[in-house]
């Protein structure tokens, strides 16, 4: 299958630079994805939309400020770090720019209360490097990083972070740090629409999986087939397998929010004939049309980029005719799109 079947245009002025005003108030495409029927409701639509005893499972990772701007120690010259993974317990892989100038044993501060440094260790592929950070005072490395850090927002929103993105660049029930992205699906939640939802008798879940910048990388190759995503870490609590796996005995939909879920349930089910097990591991599932899902009945995400893995993934469960045919319709009635966008659920 060619990368170029996934292409479409998009208008500029459609890609999301800001969050709604409120939280939960986003527009939502309904896909049935038997028919490639199309229906426009809103996010609070969503409990009326769902059956009592589907089973919505989430992704509860929370972003941290991965974002560290600094200068070169003695010189002065400016730094952009994004720390990427944590390696060890002060030892960090980092996109770091300019990276041509970092060499092992080039030396970065980070100005905050207190100040943060960086040594580079080694280089590493993809203009990567194997970093050590510590604090000026030998105080706790992450709470300086909260503090000195911004969030990383997506490379298609043209603007510097602002305070108010530390609280809407984040889901109202992140509670596992890690990643450097959010999961934007997520984003659209509120208190109030959670508990709409239990009180239709929907039951919810968690996993967790740590999305990493690999979640924006390119799709470069001319053949779906040949692309491969980065690794990312997961894990399945007991309570979120035995969930899942009393869903699916019972016949009840499994309703994933975002793609960061999908291919968690997905991977472990499909390492585990079908069943989810509990615990950590990691996966670079990369779901394209073709793949044969075991858990998903269902899945809300928002509306992303064209030629991109993760429209791929949205193809695979609800068709890449239908799909691209609900999108034509979400750009006529300008839909916003990406991170702060709105959402679509297949099912």
């Amino acid at each position: 299958m060619h990368v170029s079947d996934f292409d479409f245009e998009l208008p500029p002025e459609l890609i999301a630079q800001e969050p709604p005003a409120v939280r939960g108030t986003s527009r939502l495409l309904v896909l049935d994805r038997r028919t490639g029927g199309v229906a426009h409701r809103r996010m609070a639509d969503l409990p009326e939309l769902l059956r009592p005893g589907d089973l919505l499972v989430v992704n509860d990772t929370k972003v941290f400020p991965a974002r560290l701007l600094g200068h070169r120690t003695p010189s002065g010259g400016r730094v952009e770090c994004l720390l990427v993974a944590r390696i060890g317990p002060d030892q960090w892989e980092a996109l770091m720019h300019p990276g041509q100038k970092l060499k092992p044993g080039a030396v970065v501060r980070f100005d905050g209360t207190p100040a943060l440094l960086a040594e580079v260790l080694e280089r590493r592929f993809h203009g990567r490097r194997l970093i050590r950070l510590w604090t000026e005072d030998g105080s706790d490395v992450d709470a300086a990083i909260d503090a000195t850090g911004h969030v990383p927002l997506p490379p298609y929103i043209h603007r510097p972070d602002a305070s108010s993105d530390r609280l809407r660049y984040q889901t109202v029930y992140a509670a596992t740090r890690g990643s450097v992205a959010a999961p934007t699906a997520g984003l659209h939640f509120t208190r109030e629409l959670l508990g709409a939802l239990e009180a239709r008798g929907v039951e919810r879940t968690a996993i967790t999986l740590h999305v990493g910048y690999g979640t924006f990388k390119p799709v470069r190759v001319e053949e779906v087939e040949a692309h491969r995503v980065d690794a990312e870490r997961y894990e399945v609590s007991v309570a979120a397998a035995a969930a899942v796996n009393r869903a699916l005995d019972e016949g009840r939909r499994v309703i994933a929010v975002g793609t960061t879920t999908t291919r968690t349930l997905e991977a472990v089910a499909a390492a585990h004939g079908g069943r989810l097990t509990p615990g950590p591991g990691e996966t670079d599932l990369f779901i394209h049309p073709g793949f044969r899902f075991q858990v998903l009945g269902g899945l809300l995400t928002n509306f992303h980029l064209p030629r991109s893995s993760l429209l791929m993934l949205v193809s695979a469960f609800a068709g890449r005719e239908h799909v691209l045919a609900a999108y034509r319709q979400a750009i006529d009635l300008k839909y916003r799109f990406y991170s702060y966008g709105d959402a679509m659920l297949s099912y």
